[in-house]
């Protein structure tokens, strides 16, 4: 009778380690579309808006850190989570694992337009980031979801 509990009990829990990891995968793709939504629209958005004034250092920072975490892409969204991220808004799309080299694919022409991005004032910042978005929404038309 113990060895059943046991056993019960082991697979419970392998069962619970399975749906906390699936979460920590789906975080961790959560927080990295955050990231990238916070440079390119919280800092890169607002100049090109003239709602923050331009500022040149700023701006090639957040190229920078939005460029570091293209990079990450890949390798953040290997793994399928099969779990939505709780209270999130946006979501990965399953269609990313239906499809995944078409997602992939789609990495270096984002990478290509950040490295291209050249400006010098918010008018040219402006055609960087519309630039920049267009390659974002290729991706995001297709395996972004709304979850609320």
């Amino acid at each position: 009778m113990k060895r059943v509990l046991v056993a019960a009990a082991v697979l419970a829990l392998g069962g619970v380690s399975a749906v906390v990891a699936q979460q920590e995968v789906a975080l961790s793709q959560q927080n990295l579309m955050k990231s990238q939504a916070r440079n390119m629209y919280g800092v890169l958005n607002k100049m090109a808006k003239g709602d923050t004034p331009f500022d040149k250092a700023a701006a090639d920072a957040a190229l920078k850190a939005l460029a570091d975490d293209v990079a990450k892409i890949p390798t953040v969204f290997a793994t399928n989570p099969k779990q939505d991220v709780p209270n999130a808004s946006f979501g990965s799309s399953q269609k990313i694992w239906q499809n995944k080299a078409d997602f992939d694919a789609k990495v270096p022409a984002v990478t290509k337009a950040i490295a291209d991005a050249k400006f010098t004032d918010a008018a040219s910042l402006k055609v960087v980031f519309d630039t920049i978005s267009a390659k974002c929404d290729g991706c995001h038309d297709t395996y972004r979801v709304k979850l609320k």
